[in-house]
């Protein structure tokens, strides 16, 4: 998966950057429903899924983010002060669970059955959901959810006009010219 390795070398830059500077972890994104927790937190998500569910891939690459990730996740939160927390929202209850299973069967992964490969994601999940919900109480972020119950739109493609197509439907006519 060659997008775990973008995202293993962006969470060592974000643990460097923010450790250095950790007045960095304070600034928000312009939009409401973007900040960097929420990013460390989908690569988590993303790794721990292919960690434990998902079948006939080498877990490596996804083992090595998990751990750099993982690795800002906590020294993030013991820079800024923010202990873990024991007690949160559950952001992947069972019937999401297998809302999840069903779209990645969807678009062609071979997954994991039974209750073996879900105690291993719920594992996976405890290493380090207590650090990324103490670090959105500490910094009121809002955590992602773990799996959207619809599609949404991004944010480029809002306006107070109209609500810009799917980035599938953007592609360019072909003209033939093989040059380009």
């Amino acid at each position: 998966m060659p997008f775990l390795a973008e995202w293993e070398r962006w969470s060592a830059e974000l643990l460097e950057s923010h450790l250095s500077f950790p007045m960095l972890s304070f600034y928000r994104s312009q939009h409401d429903n973007q900040s960097w927790l929420s990013s460390l937190t989908a690569v988590l998500d993303t790794c721990a899924v292919f960690i434990a569910l998902v079948k006939d891939h080498n877990p490596f690459q996804a083992q090595l983010t998990f751990a750099i990730s993982r690795h800002a996740a906590v020294d993030l939160s013991l820079v800024l002060k923010c202990p873990p927390l024991t007690e949160y929202h559950n952001r992947l209850p069972a019937e999401r669970l297998q809302h999840l299973r069903e779209a990645l069967q969807g678009v062609g992964f071979v997954l994991q059955e039974g209750h073996l490969a879900d105690a291993k994601l719920a594992e996976l999940r405890s290493m380090y959901e207590p650090f990324v919900n103490g670090l959105s109480k500490r910094l009121l972020f809002n955590l992602p959810p773990f799996v959207h119950e619809r599609n949404i739109a991004d944010n480029w493609q809002r306006s107070a006009l109209k609500r810009a197509p799917e980035l599938s439907s953007l592609a360019a006519p072909s003209t033939g010219d093989t040059h380009f």
